[in-house]
């Protein structure tokens, strides 16, 4: 059991038979009155995202989230293929599994599957990933006195915004959580 002051961003929980991952959480401390906890939960077999306000001491059943090491192989049609690299075993993967990740997975990618008492939740990305410009507008020189940007389609098909010196055939780094340019590689 964990109770409501212990909710940490990430962390799942069990309630109602349902299981729901922590996104926000504050520990808030008004003047004169008690403590509360409000937490942003999002259910992970629907979807759905709420938020909800406890008392400290309230208690939640911490729900075990097994993570093995996969590694992604290819897609077929909407099935995406991953083989566990311990046990060689392959699973398919919805899209609908995978989520907004799948914009950014490339062939033999080293990621972690989520299961639940068996049953696959998703996946966990690496923070970053590189990936190839492939097609992008040519930026011109001196026009970088603002942080201007422009769109860039990186080889996996996923359009992210990209400063102007970025070129095609260039190799950025993007942040899989925020779908945001960090860097270029060299």
């Amino acid at each position: 059991m964990i109770t409501a002051g212990d909710l940490r961003p990430g962390q799942t929980v069990e309630r109602d038979g349902s299981l729901f991952q922590v996104v926000d959480f504050a520990h808030v401390k008004q003047g004169r009155g008690t403590a509360f906890v409000r937490a942003k939960f999002k259910n992970l077999s629907g979807g759905g995202v709420t938020e909800e306000t406890f008392r400290p001491e309230e208690k939640f059943t911490k729900a075990r989230i097994e993570r093995s090491e996969v590694s992604y192989l290819y897609r077929d049609g909407d099935q995406f293929m991953v083989m566990d690299t311990q046990t060689f075993d392959q699973f398919s993967l919805t899209e609908e599994q995978l989520g907004e990740n799948a914009a950014f997975l490339k062939e033999n990618e080293t990621l972690f599957l989520l299961q639940y008492e068996g049953k696959v939740l998703g996946i966990e990305m690496p923070i970053s990933v590189e990936l190839e410009v492939t097609e992008t507008e040519p930026g011109y020189r001196g026009d970088t006195a603002n942080a201007a940007t422009k769109p860039a389609t990186l080889e996996t098909g996923v359009v992210v915004d990209v400063p102007l010196f970025v070129n095609a055939g260039d190799r950025i780094r993007v942040d899989t959580r925020s779908h945001r340019y960090m860097e270029r590689v060299q």
